[in-house]
C-alpha cells in the first residue's frame, strides 16, 4: 500500500510512529492546508514520508500513491473521498465514515463502480481480542444484556464551554460525543449482534451539540446500552451477560485490551490475544492485504458494517432531535 496521509491531527500524529510495524505499508506523502506546510514538512522529516502536498487535486494525481488515509475533520469526510475514488485511489476513511446515510451509498457504488477498495478506519472490528469475543458468545448462553461506556473529558470542553467553536463540539462539522467516542460502542455492539429494532438516545445538550448521552438498541429478546461522555470521566468498560455467563471487557472499545470471561460455576478466566500494543496497527495489516490482495469481498463486508453502524448512528441523532426527522413521503 503506498499510502498518502490527508491531515495532520491528532490521529495521525497517534498511529504514524507504529506505521513502521505495518509490512507492506509505504508512507508517500503527507497532504494538509498551504497553512499548514511547516507542520507537514515536521511530520514528513520525523516519520520518514517522501513527500508533502499543499494541493488535495495534486496529491491525488501523484502516480506513486494508490491508497489515502483520510483523516480530516469530519464534515470533510464525504468529499475528500469522493475526489480520491474519482482519481482512482483506494480510500482508508477515518470514523464517522460520513455523516449522511446517502453519502455512504453514494461512494459505495463509486467504488465498486471503479473496482477500488473503500474501507472505514475502525479500530474495534479488527482486534484479535474483539474477535475472540465474536467467536465465543456462546460461552455466555443466550444473551439478555449487552453494555459499552466510553467516556472520557475532552481537553477541548473547557474552551468550548467558554464560546469557543471547536470542531469537535460543532454539530455543522459533525462533533458530539455519539459520532466522537460514542460511535466504537456502536460498532462494538453491532458487530455482535447486527442492526437492532429500534434506537433512542438520550442526550445532554449544549448549544445545540451532545456532549454526552445514553443510547439504548432493542433487540427484542436482549437489550444494549450505550453510554458516551465528553463532558466527565467514567469507568470505560463493556460486558455481554448471558443465562449462563458473561464477558467482560475493562477498557475502551476501540482497543479492547484484554478479556475476561466466566461461564456459571466456573472460574474467571481473563486472556489477551493483542498482536501489537497499538490498537491501530491490527486494523492496517488487514487495509494493506486487502490492497495487496484486491479483496473486494472483504470491502463489502465491512461496508455492509459501517452503513448498519451509520444506520444505527443516524436513528439515534434523529431520536435526540439532533438531525431533522425524514419527512413522510406520502
Amino acid at each position: 500500500m503506498r499510502l498518502a496521509v490527508l491531515g495532520s491531527g491528532m490521529i495521525v500524529r497517534d498511529f504514524l510512529p507504529h506505521a513502521s510495524d505495518v509490512d507492506g505499508l509505504e508512507l508517500v506523502a503527507i497532504c494538509g492546508r498551504p497553512g499548514s506546510a511547516q507542520r507537514l514538512e515536521q511530520i514528513r522529516s520525523e516519520f520518514g514520508i517522501d513527500r508533502v502536498h499543499t494541493d488535495l487535486d495534486a496529491c491525488l494525481a501523484d502516480p506513486d500513491i494508490d491508497t489515502v488515509w483520510i483523516a480530516v475533520p469530519n464534515s470533510l469526510h464525504a468529499a475528500y473521498a469522493r475526489r480520491a475514488l474519482e482519481a482512482g485511489k483506494h480510500v482508508v476513511c477515518e470514523k464517522p465514515f460520513v455523516l449522511d446515510e446517502q453519502e455512504l451509498r453514494d461512494l459505495r457504488a463509486m467504488a465498486e463502480d471503479r473496482d477500488l477498495i473503500l474501507v472505514e478506519a475502525i479500530s474495534t472490528i479488527h482486534l484479535a481480542n474483539y474477535r475472540w469475543i465474536q467467536e465465543n458468545l456462546h460461552r455466555v448462553g443466550e444473551i439478555r444484556v449487552v453494555q459499552s461506556d466510553y467516556s472520557q473529558f475532552s481537553s477541548r470542553f473547557d474552551r468550548f464551554r467558554s464560546g469557543e467553536v471547536i470542531p469537535a463540539f460543532d454539530p455543522a462539522q459533525g462533533g458530539g460525543a455519539l459520532l466522537d467516542i460514542g460511535i466504537y460502542t456502536i460498532h462494538f455492539v453491532v458487530g455482535l449482534l447486527g442492526r437492532p429494532r429500534s434506537v433512542r438516545y438520550t442526550p445532554n445538550i449544549e448549544r445545540g451539540v451532545d456532549t454526552s448521552g445514553v443510547l439504548v438498541l432493542d433487540y427484542g429478546d436482549r437489550t444494549a446500552v450505550c453510554v458516551c461522555a465528553k463532558d466527565s470521566d467514567g469507568p470505560i468498560r463493556s460486558k455481554i451477560q448471558g443465562v449462563d455467563g458473561w464477558i467482560a471487557v475493562d477498557g475502551p472499545a476501540n482497543a479492547v485490551p484484554q478479556v475476561s470471561s466466566r461461564r456459571r460455576g466456573e472460574q474467571i478466566q481473563t486472556r489477551d490475544l493483542s498482536v501489537h500494543p497499538h490498537r491501530m496497527v491490527e486494523e492496517f495489516r488487514t487495509f494493506v492485504d486487502m490492497v495487496a490482495r484486491h479483496d473486494t469481498a472483504a470491502r463489502d463486508r465491512l461496508l455492509d458494517h459501517s452503513q448498519a453502524v451509520l444506520a444505527v448512528a443516524t436513528a439515534a441523532r434523529r431520536s435526540a432531535g439532533l438531525i431533522p426527522t425524514e419527512q413522510d413521503p406520502s
